[in-house]
């Protein structure tokens, strides 16, 4: 059996509503949250890249085997790609993880599952898929990371001196 064949089987049984796993999917955040407009979409971008290089900023100090959350990872790199309107192949988001690939594509396939991520073959190279946020995996990811800069200004605020 081939992927492609594999993933048209499993999307069916998805369709379908069974599969091997019950997934608990959450409901769309898109139906929550409007779009964001271009300032937050930029400010969220930014904070997912500088979440991002902090936690590899974080093994100059702290033994990297300490850590190990390849989905969240997975979810910012796919993130900035989108927002930077960028195709990511399925190798590059299993580096991006900073742990095996094996490890990297079963989180991969949980999250595809869960509806998070979506893969789309190549055109051009049989060999190549593509990986990417579906519509629901963006509109999480936007939720969340608003969250945590509504969050980090308050903080900012407090930890601001005050003026006497």
């Amino acid at each position: 059996m081939t992927v492609r064949s594999m993933r048209n089987a499993a999307a069916a049984r998805r369709e379908r509503g069974i599969g091997r796993r019950a997934y608990v999917r959450l409901a769309d955040p898109a139906a929550f949250w409007p779009q964001p407009d271009a300032a937050t979409i930029a400010r969220h971008t930014t904070a997912a890249r500088e979440i991002y290089a902090a936690r590899r900023r974080r093994h100059k100090y702290l033994p990297a085997d300490l850590f190990g959350e390849p989905t969240w990872d997975i979810l910012l790199d796919l993130y900035v790609a989108a927002r930077e309107s960028r195709r990511v192949p399925t190798t590059s988001a299993c580096i991006g993880a900073h742990v095996p690939p094996t490890t990297a594509l079963r989180w991969l396939r949980i999250l595809e599952a869960r509806g998070m991520v979506e893969r789309e073959d190549d055109g051009k190279d049989g060999r190549r898929t593509f990986v990417r946020l579906t519509p629901s995996g963006l509109a999480a990811m936007d939720g969340a990371l608003r969250a945590l800069c509504e969050r980090m200004v308050e903080l900012a605020d407090e930890f601001r001196p005050r003026k006497a």
